[in-house]
């Protein structure tokens, strides 16, 4: 399973991120782009993640999801500072492909937006219903992210690309610490993914490896999760080439259970999906 990768409609005009500066990302991307290199590298689902801060972003992506058999669900976006919160993730519950949600921390102009009251009040509510919340967010935000955690400690939260480590650099300090600060807490998983656009531009598999290699040791097998990042991922890699990545790095550390738990089981687990290993018609 790839647990993490995005669609768009650029015409739709909400993904505020999107510029010149992102020149090859401005087409659309949809699932018919995506199903033969998921044929090619054998990956049966996704996890389709959102790109857009708004309730209509959630809505396209839920739709994709019904008419798309390898979308196995969606990590939507709602506004966790609004009064009508509560009734909005009441609504979204409702839909067995809603299995999440992400607020783009790292968008936010407030690193410490995660430790607002209401915010707070509102990652409790997530917490309660059972979905699973997507961190996107900067190595500078991790400690705020800690501190919400402690706060709200049985939150299945999934830090998103290691959060964005400065691999061109092959800086680790202060995000060794700080990303094995989060580790220490049971409900929080890593996903393996999103490496390739923080490298420098001829990267190698030397460049990615201490940074696997450290969430390896902080998270083990039971908490890993690999995702692609496509399409954005390809400002730097092919999808096979993310893949391929992924499969030669982890596999130094992990034998092929722990492979097949990395690469579909433990997705699986954190998004409540059908435990059928099959994606559906469609």
């Amino acid at each position: 399973m790839d647990s993490h990768q995005h669609f768009w409609r650029v015409a739709r005009g909400d993904y505020g991120w999107m510029g010149e500066h992102v020149a090859p990302l401005l087409r659309d991307f949809m699932p018919d782009d995506l199903a033969p290199l998921l044929r090619r590298t054998g990956i049966a689902r996704t996890i389709l993640i959102q790109a857009a801060e708004t309730e209509a972003e959630t809505d396209f992506l839920l739709e994709i999801a019904a008419r798309t058999g390898f979308v196995a669900g969606v990590v939507g976006w709602l506004d966790m500072e609004s009064d009508a919160f509560p009734e909005r993730l009441a609504h979204y519950r409702k839909n067995p492909l809603f299995v999440g949600l992400r607020p783009m921390l790292q968008d936010h102009a407030d690193d410490r937006f995660i430790l607002r009251p209401r915010v707070l009040d509102n990652l409790r509510r997530v917490a309660e219903s059972g979905l699973a919340f997507d961190i996107l967010a900067f190595p500078r935000h991790l400690p705020h992210v800690a501190e919400a955690l402690a706060r709200v400690p049985s939150l299945r939260a999934v830090v998103d690309h290691l959060a964005k480590p400065p691999v061109a650099t092959g800086d680790l300090d202060p995000w060794r610490a700080d990303i094995a600060a989060l580790a220490v807490f049971p409900t929080v998983s890593c996903k393996v993914s999103g490496l390739v656009t923080e490298a420098r531009a001829e990267w190698s598999l030397a460049d990615l490896a201490p940074y696997i290699d450290h969430v390896a040791t902080c998270f083990g097998e039971d908490r890993l999760l690999f995702g692609s990042d496509w399409p954005v991922a390809t400002l730097a890699a092919t999808y096979g080439e993310v893949a391929h990545a992924a499969r030669a790095l982890l596999g130094t550390r992990f034998g092929p259970a722990a492979m097949t738990k990395i690469f579909g089981g433990n997705a699986t687990r954190v998004y409540g999906l059908p435990d059928d290993g099959l994606a559906r018609s469609g």
